[in-house]
């Protein structure tokens, strides 16, 4: 039997496609190796949104040419927005890969497989969301499903439209079906994917749908017990959306809202379509509907032009606003973005780098304080495993989507009642609730 080894670089979305393509291959009947040398086929599925994935990946690579020399009947092939992104180049550059392929051509790969002769091909064309694609997941009780594909938004540092296409979405009704089927099989937990998944359906015709309609409709899913996404976009969180948060049973009480920037002069030369008011209105709203919620966002920092006064009011949003979390980025330039030809305005890196030291004081702070209002609950916390610090406890996540790690019995795939002792900016830690398991049964 043919093993695989696929090394996954990126977003969820990413994560996604590598479960699918995990799925396609067994059932093509290949068998997962842990580590690549013991494998036939060693798949990448690459990013390009920052420069230091595209590092990662290329140092990986590298190390599989070495593999390769010794063993040159094996294949290696490479997936994703990278290879989209240098489709012209990527066999030049690197002649000992065999197939290339594009986020959107993943299915293309069975048919590579099964050729008749192996000569080194790429795929790249945009199809939208391709095939119904066998998925070997990472746990049993949770899914991803990609309700659309594509971006439609401009913004000046991104390489995703270029790389993944406009914006498709799917039929409401056939993502019904699959999240049935899910929850048939098991899963308690889905998370919806999109590049902006909150514009999701405006595409559609004859009949158009909303983000909204969606959840409503897998709220009444039979055996779904939470529903996420990621990520929406500030200009698309309506007041549906946020009602959908307070009155569905299945949303999750989380919203990762991107911020990307608190100066308005910064968000209009990253072409966010909002400015700062329009972000914090909807920080408001958001939690005028539900004011437990959890936020967290994007960051970047040193985007061209960046004044020490564009970045105090990034740090002024951050304190205002109180994240739960948040992932923070030096500014990257990507190859064929707008933001990647300008000249004038450039930040040095030592400067990013002091900043970004500011900022990630100021979020850690801020979410440290937020997490204390846990202290004391007791949460539902959907069990994952073992605690990655101590074997000897367990670890999950609460509707909030803050990891918890706690002490008790329980298995992965339990929805269990967990009091909180203590919390950290990341974390939070307890026990499980024997009173309250009880009174659960």
């Amino acid at each position: 039997m043919k093993r695989y080894h696929v090394t996954t670089f990126g977003c969820q979305m990413n994560e996604h496609d590598s479960e699918r393509m995990k799925g396609m291959l067994e059932s093509l009947g290949y068998m997962e190796a842990s580590e690549p040398a013991d494998a036939d086929l060693i798949l990448f599925n690459t990013c390009s949104i920052r420069e230091k994935a595209d590092e990662r990946f290329v140092a990986h690579l590298r190390q599989a040419s070495g593999l390769k020399r010794r063993d040159p009947e094996r294949i290696i092939g490479v997936g994703g927005c990278w290879a989209q992104s240098v489709k012209d180049d990527v066999f030049r550059q690197f002649p000992f890969v065999d197939v290339a392929f594009g986020p959107g051509q993943v299915h293309k790969l069975a048919e590579f497989l099964t050729a008749d002769s192996l000569t080194a091909q790429g795929f790249f064309e945009f199809e939208g969301v391709t095939g119904r694609l066998p998925a070997k997941r990472a746990r049993p009780f949770q899914a991803w499903v990609q309700i659309s594909q594509g971006c439609n938004m401009n913004c000046a540092y991104c390489i995703v439209p270029s790389t993944r296409g406009r914006e498709v979405s799917r039929p409401l009704a056939e993502l019904v079906a699959e999240v049935e089927r899910l929850a048939a099989d098991g899963v308690r937990e889905v998370t919806l994917l999109g590049q902006n998944v909150n514009a999701y359906g405006r595409d559609l015709r004859p009949q158009r749908a909303s983000f909204s309609q969606l959840m409503r409709a897998l709220d009444g899913v039979p055996g779904l017990e939470r529903v996420r996404y990621t990520s929406p976009h500030p200009k698309d969180m309506r007041e549906d959306v946020v009602r959908a948060h307070a009155q569905l049973r299945t949303v999750c009480e989380h919203v990762h809202l991107p911020l990307q920037a608190g100066s308005s002069r910064i968000l209009e030369a990253m072409r966010r379509t909002y400015t700062r008011e329009r972000f914090l209105d909807r920080v408001a709203l958001i939690r005028e509907h539900v004011p437990d919620i959890a936020l967290t966002t994007d960051v970047i920092v040193g985007f061209p032009g960046e004044t020490e006064e564009d970045f105090a009011h990034t740090l002024e949003v951050c304190e205002e606003v109180g994240f739960d979390g948040a992932f923070t980025f030096v500014f990257s330039p990507r190859r064929g973005t707008e933001a990647a030809s300008i000249t004038e305005g450039l930040v040095a890196h030592e400067v990013a780098v002091e900043r970004m030291q500011r900022l990630v004081e100021v979020v850690q702070r801020r979410a440290r304080e937020r997490a204390q209002r846990f202290v004391g609950r007791t949460l539902d916390v959907l069990v994952e495993g073992p605690s990655r610090t101590d074997p000897s406890k367990l670890r999950g996540r609460s509707r909030h989507n803050k990891a918890v790690n706690f002490t008790g019995l329980a298995s992965p795939g339990e929805i269990v009642p967990v009091q909180i002792a203590s919390a950290t900016s990341q974390t939070l830690a307890g026990e499980l609730s024997l009173l309250a398991a009880a009174d659960a049964r």
